[in-house]
């Protein structure tokens, strides 16, 4: 029995969690034929005799369609339930494929399974037919990592299935493509969403509808002004009003507990509020 990992086997994981995120990322097309031959022996380690019919899909909203072509039941959840994700079966595979490497662990041998995540995107499997999707043919994410497009989808297959998101909350596509207004944002029940749509439209243009009270005004507009608003289902919020250096307004949410401008205007920089007056450029 593992109880403990050794230096060496800590210093290993890096390498993994490279090796598979990049796995789980690949936008790569599927070679159909390659990945029929890896399914064929993923059928046959689990006992089951390969299956009769291959058909291959852009992405998966095709792969739903063929499905439905051949009698499936008119339900997403078990087209879903059906499937194998190939490469985005990365975040469990990179488990086994550490301990088995790195370990003693006497572990299932499950290579056939890495081969498919290596060649393959999502894969539904039936007795008889196998529906093979192309992975996708675009992902996206902002600087910390997080699903994010603002100008159109965050992941895109060739089929045309999207996903659109913003920083890391899924969004209506129409969010992104402008079709979206305060008042709509305002109602939005799902808070993450919310504050998504509210940064998308812009604080500025959300903060002219919602009524805001100056709570503390620097003589400095480049500092700004301190801003209170009550927000529906979330309460009293402060935000941070300020001229930038190349001439626009813009509006940023900073802590509750802001008692004035320059505090708050201090803390987007994380920096003492008596420091701030001496940048000599703030954007």
């Amino acid at each position: 029995m593992l109880k403990s990992l050794k230096q060496k086997q800590i210093d290993a994981m890096p390498r993994y969690v490279d090796k598979w995120v990049k796995i789980g990322l690949l936008t790569s097309r599927v070679d159909f034929e390659k990945a029929k031959g890896l399914i064929a022996i993923a059928y046959q380690k689990v006992g089951l005799k390969a299956p009769l019919r291959y058909h291959y899909a852009l992405g998966p909203e095709e792969g739903w369609e063929i499905y439905r072509s051949l009698g499936g039941k008119n339900d997403r959840s078990a087209f879903l339930n059906g499937n194998m994700f190939g490469s985005q079966d990365a975040t469990w595979l990179s488990y086994y494929d550490y301990y088995k490497r790195e370990t003693d662990i006497n572990l299932t041998d499950i290579d056939y399974m890495i081969d498919i995540a290596l060649s393959c995107g999502w894969i539904y499997c039936s007795d008889e037919d196998v529906i093979i999707q192309d992975r996708p043919i675009k992902i996206l994410f902002d600087e910390q990592n997080r699903l994010h497009c603002q100008t159109g989808p965050a992941i895109q297959y060739g089929d045309g299935f999207e996903v659109y998101s913003w920083h890391g909350v899924n969004v209506p596509a129409k969010w992104i493509r402008g079709e979206l207004t305060s008042k709509e944002a305002l109602k939005v029940s799902n808070l993450e969403q919310r504050r998504a749509a509210c940064e998308i439209l812009g604080w500025s243009k959300v903060l002219k509808e919602l009524n805001s009270v100056v709570i503390d005004q620097d003589e400095d507009p480049m500092i700004g002004a301190l801003l209170e608003v009550d927000i529906p289902d979330v309460g009293k919020e402060r935000f941070l009003r300020v001229l930038c250096g190349t001439g626009r307004e813009f509006c940023l949410p900073v802590p509750p507990d802001m008692r004035t401008a320059l505090e708050a205007n201090a803390w987007t920089y994380g920096i003492e509020p008596n420091r701030l007056r001496d940048l000599e450029v703030r954007t």
